[in-house]
């Protein structure tokens, strides 16, 4: 059985483990985590959306999820 290396990250100021070579864009599909509806901060640099899929998650990267929300 193949062992699965963690790596330790920081999304939304909590410190979580998640599998290690992981793009951001799984990363954003496992935590289910609306696209059209937030905007993503790496290391305090905002992401492109057509970019989540060529960007691996390296040990200790800083992200943030900002969700939309409507109003009036």
């Amino acid at each position: 059985m193949k062992k699965v290396n963690k790596i330790k990250i920081k999304i939304n100021g909590k410190y979580i483990k998640i599998q290690d070579k992981i793009t951001l864009l799984n990363l954003i599909k496992k935590l289910k985590v609306p696209l059209k509806k937030v905007a993503i901060e790496l290391n305090q640099s905002i992401i492109n959306k057509n970019s989540l899929s060529k960007i691996k998650i390296k040990q200790n990267d800083k992200i943030e999820i900002v969700h939309f929300i409507g109003g009036g």
